[in-house]
């Protein structure tokens, strides 16, 4: 009888340890990219935990998938990144019965998803946005004049025009896929060629301001655009709207601005989906689900500046976050935007070769 006793006692443990586990799930999401509450919000809510980490490179986030037993349960790839993912067999397909708030969702945004995830049937709209050029509104005027726009890639591809600012800092994002497009464009090449000699007018282009470019990274930007210490930045849309909130809060005498350039600019979407092998996919879809809840998704626009595909979350969103053509382009903006096709295996060995040289100098 002691032993049974014992047993039970032992099962019961047994259990509750999983009931445990099962109340917990593993988020991996870009750096900066949520609001403060949101993930209070939710434990409330539903009683399950999150671990909560973060990345700052599609690259970084990639290596993990491909790995394989990440142990994460929610994963935000960039939609490009996310096709070929799926390919590979990485990610599970939703559960929509799970995601009732889908009906939340703009079906143009989803559409132009699908062209990633076919069906929109592996992931959701989390945010998206542009990948522009971020700079200090003072340090432009003192070097360029006051009448002088940053509304064009010249400020960043432009030796010479680069070169006024090489004292202060340029700063580029540390992803070759969101310097090679504008490059290539820049050059009136598509952005989305694969050609050997393409890449190498891009490499050239390139390398010819190299030397005007403090550091490569891709978060570091925010905080330095924010206290002064760079001029310049390539970056994504929201990063440099948070750079410029920071900025004016800290009331420290910067001003920081965001240009998305005539010549185009990237437009991407960042995705929610759930790995193949997710510990808790249950409880995955309803983080998920949470997020395309019309409030929940309006306070993170209203905290990272990034624009949402939540239809029915507009009436939540700031005024100011709506009008900001920043944030939410014009159509006449949205002409001149290219979205990204994943590059095959080969095309991937020639942009990591000729990145490496860009980022070394070489």
């Amino acid at each position: 009888m002691q032993n049974r006793f014992v047993t039970a006692a032992v099962a019961a443990i047994v259990a509750s340890a999983g009931a445990a586990q099962a109340q917990t799930i593993n988020v991996y999401n870009w750096s900066d990219y949520i609001a403060p509450d949101t993930i209070e919000r939710f434990t409330e809510e539903t009683g399950i935990e999150v671990n909560y980490d973060v990345f700052d490179s599609n690259d970084t986030l990639e290596a993990r998938m491909l790995a394989g037993s990440s142990g994460f349960d929610v994963v935000v790839p960039t939609a490009d990144f996310l096709q070929r993912q799926i390919a590979a067999g990485v990610y599970q397909p939703l559960n929509k019965d799970l995601l009732p708030n889908l009906e939340h969702m703009d079906p143009q945004l989803m559409e132009l998803a699908a062209n990633f995830d076919p069906g929109n049937e592996h992931s959701v709209i989390y945010l998206w946005g542009t990948t522009g050029i971020g700079y200090n509104v003072d340090a432009v005027a003192e070097r360029m004049g006051d009448d002088y726009e940053v509304n064009t890639w010249d400020i960043i591809f432009d030796p010479e025009v680069a070169a006024q600012f090489e004292d202060c800092g340029i700063a580029w994002l540390d992803a070759p896929t969101e310097l090679l497009p504008p490059a290539l464009n820049y050059l009136g090449l598509d952005p989305n060629s694969t050609d050997p000699d393409d890449f190498e007018a891009a490499g050239e282009l390139l390398n010819g301001v190299r030397d005007t470019v403090r550091y490569f990274h891709s978060s570091q930007y925010i905080s330095d655009l924010a206290n002064g210490e760079i001029c310049l930045a390539v970056g994504w849309s929201g990063d440099v709207l948070q750079a410029a909130d920071r900025a004016a809060e800290a009331d420290a005498g910067v001003e920081v601005g965001y240009s998305i350039p005539n010549e185009g600019a990237h437009l991407w979407f960042d995705m929610l989906a759930i790995p193949a092998d997710a510990p808790n996919p249950e409880a995955a879809h309803e983080f998920i689900n949470f997020l395309m809840e019309p409030e929940i998704a309006a306070d993170i626009v209203n905290y990272v500046m990034f624009p949402n595909a939540n239809a029915s979350s507009t009436e939540f969103i700031d005024e100011e976050v709506l009008n900001d053509p920043t944030i939410y382009p014009t159509e006449e903006a949205k002409e001149g935007f290219w979205t990204l096709r994943p590059y095959d295996s080969r095309t991937d060995r020639v942009v990591t070769r000729l990145w490496t040289r860009v980022r070394t100098g070489q």
